[in-house]
């Protein structure tokens, strides 16, 4: 199991929303450098940082602190939040990024979505936010009437390798992944699916291997010492 730790970013901070509220904002960890530089040090195969201002608003205002932490990074990065332009991806990759996530754009801009998985296909990873069961985007505060299940297909279709699935009302609540939910679509596509969302401890990281999960993002549990990244694959 490659568990993967969270930077989440508000204003050049280390952040953590509960269930998705920004009016519910936890400041976590030490500045961005720091925590990245920390999780290194930790053991961390992969760290995953999102700009959750983007995500909401579709403008990437901490794409400067962003693409220092790509360039600082000894391991690969996964960018997610406000990926809306081949501007910005081409950024992104130039600086190092190894994985980048869209969400909104997906739904929103299938001819953008389009473009980008054909300049870099191994480089382009869906986010897919669901909200009962609907996929939920522009930082959350919108749910589609979309089902994750057929998003998740839609996807797999276009030739999509990798999904990171978040359920929003199992986010930063420390109460365990939706196992159900991620089941269903690892067994409904074929894509890699990587989990997110709710996971508290190393219990859960050993259940969501059960089901076939490979790959684990985890933010408030590592911030917290419920989760250690050393040890992860033992």
């Amino acid at each position: 199991m490659k568990i993967i730790p969270a930077i989440d970013l508000i204003d050049g901070k280390c952040v953590r929303l509960y269930q998705g509220d920004f009016s519910r904002t936890t400041q976590v960890g030490m500045d961005p450098e720091a925590q990245l530089a920390e999780f290194i040090r930790n053991g961390a195969e992969m760290i995953h940082i999102v700009d959750l201002e983007g995500a909401r608003t579709g403008k990437g205002s901490q794409l400067d602190l962003i693409t220092r932490l790509c360039r600082l990074s000894t391991v690969p990065v996964e960018v997610g939040g406000g990926i809306r332009t081949m501007e910005t991806i081409n950024r992104l990759i130039e600086a190092g990024a190894s994985r980048l996530v869209l969400g909104t754009s997906a739904i929103e801009d299938k001819a953008f979505l389009t473009t980008a998985l054909k300049a870099y296909p191994e480089h382009i990873v869906i986010g897919i936010d669901a909200k009962d069961g609907k996929v939920a985007t522009r930082g959350w505060e919108t749910v589609s009437k979309i089902d994750y299940i057929d998003f998740a297909r839609q996807m797999e279709d276009l030739g999509v390798k990798t999904i990171v699935f978040t359920d929003i009302s199992k986010d930063g609540t420390l109460s365990g992944p939706n196992l159900q939910a991620l089941q269903q679509i690892s067994t409904a596509v074929g894509c890699k699916v990587v989990a997110s969302g709710g996971i508290k401890d190393m219990a859960d990281i050993k259940q969501l291997e059960k089901i076939g999960i490979e790959e684990a993002i985890v933010g408030k549990a590592i911030y917290d010492g419920r989760v250690a990244l050393r040890g992860a694959a033992d």
